[in-house]
């Protein structure tokens, strides 16, 4: 085990203490707007990273399960809220360890954006809810997102209303948008950001490959936040989750696109693959639904 639980930044995941307020203020409003709508029962948090946010769905009356691909973050989570109820596993987020069917309510926080192809994710989340269960999506609304090398399939409204549907029977879509003061900080903070990439004349970082971006981002990101915040004081903005709000007018300066779906569609291959990795899981309690170890 590692003798730290402590994150490197890499910009696929806030951290508490090392990721902007602003950013984490974002991350959070989502969560809220997920908790408010997600009922009660068994919750599934998909990409649940070092669990700060996960944890906060714990409640009378529901049972909550966080679930990463990151063994470092699984440990974080575990080792920091695993003594206030939150269990956590490290699994693949395109083929949960879980039964079908077997979750009240699913939350997916920025994790779609993050595969070359989210279908199979989206259809996953179909077969993990219960049919009177919801999942709740929260994804980057590609006309207001940063450049970011681990975003790799990016949506506005009509696309994921779209993929959406394909698996779910009703679809709800909104937004999660700021105060002016917020929106304001985040153009900035964009503009900043696009002239930082001018300095990259040739579009290197497009023509190198896509893993070498990656790193180079993954290094050069700590600086980037320092000189993006220059103008803030002592490099905090202030900005907390009550600058945002849930709406139902989204546009291009919508930072996030939330979704609430319902009646899943479900596919019986998939469903039988989840029922045959299921079954053959070690479960973390004897109460708790089968989970099994990504490799």
């Amino acid at each position: 085990m590692p003798s730290s639980t402590k994150g490197r930044l890499t910009g696929e995941r806030p951290l508490q203490g090392v990721t902007p307020d602003s950013l984490l203020a974002l991350h959070e409003a989502g969560y809220q707007a997920v908790r408010e709508r997600i009922g009660g029962g068994r919750i599934l948090d998909v990409g649940c990273g070092h669990g700060f946010e996960s944890v906060r769905f714990l409640a009378p009356g529901r049972e909550v399960v966080g679930v990463d691909y990151s063994s470092e973050a699984v440990t974080a989570a575990s080792a920091h809220y695993g003594c206030q109820g939150l269990r956590v596993a490290q699994m693949d987020a395109l083929a949960l360890g879980v039964r079908t069917a077997s979750f009240d309510g699913v939350c997916s926080s920025h994790l779609i954006e993050h595969f070359t192809d989210p279908e199979p994710h989206v259809a996953e989340l179909a077969r993990v809810v219960r049919d009177d269960g919801q999942v709740c999506i929260l994804t980057p609304n590609e006309p207001a997102d940063f450049e970011n090398p681990f975003h790799l399939h990016l949506f506005d409204r009509d696309d994921l209303q779209a993929m959406l549907e394909r698996h779910f029977g009703d679809v709800w879509l909104a937004g999660v948008d700021a105060a002016d003061h917020v929106k304001a900080h985040f153009e900035a903070r964009r503009k900043r950001a696009a002239r930082l990439l001018k300095l990259d004349v040739l579009g290197l970082r497009h023509r190198v490959p896509h893993s070498w971006y990656v790193w180079a981002y993954t290094r050069l990101l700590p600086l980037a936040y320092k000189l993006l915040a220059r103008d803030d004081v002592g490099g905090v903005t202030g900005i907390t989750v009550d600058d945002w709000f849930v709406t139902n007018h989204v546009d291009d300066t919508t930072p996030l696109l939330f979704a609430v779906a319902r009646r899943p569609r479900r596919d019986r291959d998939a469903d039988a693959a989840g029922a045959a990795g299921a079954a053959s899981a070690t479960p973390s309690s004897p109460s708790s639904p089968s989970i099994r170890t990504a490799t």
